[in-house]
């Protein structure tokens, strides 16, 4: 049985490699963990040890099958409780992270499937990130930055990268929501923020929000 911390670590190499496609760095973990480097090499070899993860010198660090396995059924839980958080408690979507960050250690499968069956099979999280099915398989979504996105295009906002509660709150200020239909309109040169129509108004939106908000086009 591995440890909460083991958890954690499997669980965001998973999502560095999600986002890279390739192997991770030590520096890249550690800045995602908050902790230091030596504490990541601690843990790697660790994990390596146990079958979870593939170390290669110079290269970095990826999950093994198995510890791949692991990782994405942490992530199916973490994001069923978000969804049950948000559609059975009336929590607000930048409330639950922390509370489900707790809840995806729970080891019973028997729960996690019928708290699955309870909420209908749901395919997408509060956020917008795709439910892995209890085979593991993931839903590869084809969705589009909006800092990938012309002037004049426009699509559905499916999916929020940042699922910090700060980011979270901010998009709340601003009544930026999943559902939300984004047009493009402007486009800054000088540092790439961006002037978006949603609900019938208009928005200036710095690069840094523009690259975690992902819209079906």
């Amino acid at each position: 049985m591995l440890s909460q911390s083991e958890e954690n670590y499997l669980k965001e190499i998973y999502a560095l490699e999600e986002l890279a496609s390739k192997e991770v760095s030590t520096n890249a973990i550690a800045e995602k963990m908050n902790t230091k480097a030596s504490s990541v090499t601690d843990m790697i070899q660790k994990l390596s040890q146990k079958g979870l993860v593939v170390y290669k010198k110079y290269q970095g660090s990826k999950l093994s099958k198995k510890g791949r396995e692991q990782a994405v059924a942490i992530v199916r839980k973490h994001r069923l409780w978000e969804t049950f958080l948000v559609n059975k408690l009336d929590f607000l979507w930048d409330e639950v992270h922390e509370i489900a960050e707790q809840l995806e250690h729970v080891s019973s499968e028997t729960l996690i499937d019928r708290l699955d069956a309870y909420l209908g099979h749901p395919e997408f999280d509060p956020h917008g990130d795709p439910i892995p099915k209890p085979n593991g398989d993931v839903v590869k979504m084809q969705n589009k930055c909006l800092t990938d996105m012309d002037v004049n295009h426009s699509g559905v906002l499916v999916e929020v990268k940042n699922s910090e509660k700060a980011f979270l709150k901010y998009l709340n200020k601003r009544n930026i929501a999943i559902g939300d239909h984004i047009k493009v309109t402007e486009i800054e040169s000088f540092d790439n923020s961006m002037k978006i129509h949603i609900k019938e108004k208009e928005l200036v939106i710095s690069e840094e929000i523009a690259k975690n908000l992902y819209l079906n086009t």
